[in-house]
């Protein structure tokens, strides 16, 4: 069931920043410095990208699949600097909501605590502004090289919060292309929606306004923006990367409305705070003619289920 957690400025941030790669610590006191930012500037929501802690593994799409030992040492450093639910990094996080007084949602590479804590989930952890965790969605399927190093959800995790600035859900990257995925989240009565994402192109963007007009709501998708030297020369995979190349990631993060117009960005090549007003009266509005969880889901020819 949603839950209602917390205040705030009708205003949403999307972090478009780079992680300090691999170092948990560094990254999530990164974090709460970019939160607090953001809260000065009004904001309400604080959104970070997929996989910001401790970082998203490019490597995965450079390093060839035999390269065992070089795969073996990125996952081991990978899991050490991952992130449990809850841990000194979650409490962190939670602190700086609770003095900022936003609500804050966050990519993590997330530890399987509850069970043998060696294998690690994408996930998308959602804190209120009274500090409290409301809860996190773990990436359903990892997409190709993906595969290397993350496990694949499960529907218990398809998640929505009612909070001050509306009710909050969403999705993780290409999660974002499986249609009865988002029919979830449209038939929970999702208004902001959020898309963190790596995918940096075109295609993406069109998909955010389609997803944003299809939904009748508010979508963030928020990307790293991750130049090549944000990874240290000590890693082997960084000579992998096409010579002169400047940017892993070049960003694109952008925010649209219930029109699927885009009212901030997108973002490209640069770290950036994008913030854009919300009115749920426009989410209200856009449902007039399409309410595609609502007069538009012809229950009577339709039947849908999400097991979990």
């Amino acid at each position: 069931m949603p839950r209602t957690a917390g205040t705030g400025a009708n205003v949403v941030a999307a972090v478009q920043a780079a992680p300090v790669f691999l170092d948990k610590k560094a990254t999530v006191e990164k974090a709460c410095e970019l939160t607090a930012e953001a809260a000065r500037n009004g904001a309400g929501l604080v959104v970070f990208p997929e996989a910001f802690i401790p970082a998203y593994p490019d490597w995965v799409w450079v390093v060839p699949a035999g390269k065992r030992a070089m795969h073996d040492a990125l996952y081991t450093e990978l899991l050490e600097n991952a992130v449990s639910v809850p841990d000194e990094a979650t409490a962190a996080l939670a602190e700086t909501a609770r003095k900022s007084k936003v609500c804050l949602a966050v990519g993590i590479n997330e530890r399987n605590t509850e069970a043998t804590g060696k294998s690690l989930y994408n996930t998308l952890l959602y804190i209120g502004a009274d500090g409290e965790i409301l809860g996190k969605h773990r990436k359903l399927v990892p997409t190709g090289g993906e595969r290397l190093v993350w496990a694949s959800g499960d529907g218990t995790t398809l998640v929505s919060f009612d909070t001050s600035l509306g009710r909050l859900g969403g999705l993780l990257c290409w999660e974002n292309y499986m249609p009865l995925a988002r029919t979830v989240m449209y038939s929970r009565g999702v208004e902001i929606y959020l898309a963190p994402t790596w995918d940096q192109s075109e295609t993406w963007l069109n998909a955010m306004r389609h997803i944003a007009n299809e939904g009748g709501m508010y979508v963030v998708s928020c990307c790293m923006a991750l130049p090549m030297t944000s990874i240290p020369d000590r890693y082997e995979f960084k000579s992998l990367y096409p010579a002169g190349r400047t940017w892993i990631n070049k960003g694109k993060s952008v925010i649209v409305d219930p029109r699927g117009n885009v009212v901030a960005g997108p973002s490209e090549e640069k770290e950036e705070i994008l913030y854009a007003e919300i009115d749920l009266a426009a989410v209200r509005a856009a449902k007039r003619m399409f309410d595609v969880a609502g007069h538009y889901a012809r229950p009577d020819v339709f039947r849908f289920e999400v097991k979990g």
